[in-house]
């Protein structure tokens, strides 16, 4: 394993006090993460579907991202034409943890035979913990690092719309409208910081989009792509290739612009149960000190009415 890079660290959460873009946990398999992402996904599978993701950033840094995630969500309604789920996320970076617990609702308008497009809203809280003993201090008395963050709650709001057919989907959403600031002068009691120490929710714009391809009977090819755009930080635009395999195992990878490459296996194990791992490769000089970042995926589907199993959903 390379050895640690306490320093980047500290400079990552240093700079995150100084008026620039509050990001968002990062996943590279966003596709089996879509509810967090867009709470117009919700109950569009047509299924009650459990999802875990577990993401472990730049492996062999002290303090780096560790992000986890928990979904629910089940079409509800005598046409099944809304849908209610959960999302929960934990993300942890350095001595900052921070937590989101929202409720995602959608409702969906048949437009074709095949095609229905979705409007959700997600309504919630964040919360956020901020232990500065943990850093590796420069100078002990800075009144910056004297009190901690305890439970700080902010409200969260985002909405979402999403079009999807039994082969295509594309969406557009904001997970958080609100601008909310994490750190204000008033937690800096006895200090004379300017108010541009202020880290503050910024609003992400995802736009999500892909297409399934039947290559052979046994075998379909799905290209998709994430467009993410954050005030204040540079476009993100992720590309990815997967293909299922008689309807049982998945291999793909996917490229993140000017930052990483990654490659994705899954299995599925049954009909209602997907395992899946990811791993990305930095493509920046930062892959020098890390080994990589790592993705865990499971997700478990009740199937409520037999006509439904019949193939695994492929997004």
């Amino acid at each position: 394993m390379k050895h640690t890079y306490i320093p980047i660290i500290i400079l990552i959460m240093l700079s995150s006090l100084s008026s620039v873009a509050q990001q968002d946990p990062q996943y590279t398999q966003y596709m089996y993460n879509t509810q967090v992402v867009n709470p117009a996904y919700a109950g569009s599978r047509d299924v009650l579907s459990f999802g875990l993701l577990y993401r472990s950033q730049w492996v062999g840094f002290d303090g780096a991202p560790k992000t986890g995630t928990f979904t629910v969500n089940s079409p509800i309604g005598a046409l099944d034409n809304m849908g209610l789920g959960l999302s929960i996320t934990s993300d942890e970076i350095g001595p900052a943890n921070e937590s989101n617990i929202n409720v995602d609702y959608s409702y969906s308008i048949p437009v074709s035979e095949t095609g229905e497009i979705s409007f959700g809203v997600k309504a919630g809280i964040d919360i956020l913990d901020v232990d500065f003993s943990k850093l590796d201090i420069f100078d002990p008395n800075d009144p910056l690092f004297q009190n901690n963050v305890d439970n700080k709650i902010q409200p969260q709001i985002g909405s979402g719309i999403y079009y999807n057919t039994n082969k295509f989907y594309v969406g557009l959403s904001v997970p958080n409208f609100l601008t909310t600031k994490h750190f204000d002068e008033n937690s800096l009691s006895g200090s004379n910081i300017a108010s541009s120490s202020i880290a503050a929710e910024r609003l992400h714009y995802f736009l999500i989009a892909g297409y399934v391809f039947d290559l052979g009977e046994n075998l379909k090819f799905k290209p998709a792509t994430l467009v993410k755009a954050v005030s204040g930080s540079p476009l993100q635009w992720d590309a990815s290739a997967n293909f299922l395999i008689h309807e049982k195992f998945t291999i793909g990878a996917a490229y993140r612009w000017s930052a990483a490459i990654s490659g994705l296996v899954g299995f599925q194990a049954t009909e209602g149960l997907f395992l899946g791992f990811g791993y990305d490769y930095q493509t920046t000089d930062i892959e020098d000190y890390s080994d990589g970042s790592y993705e865990l995926i499971l997700r478990f589907d009740l199937f409520n009415r037999p006509e439904r199993v019949v193939a695994p959903r492929f997004f």
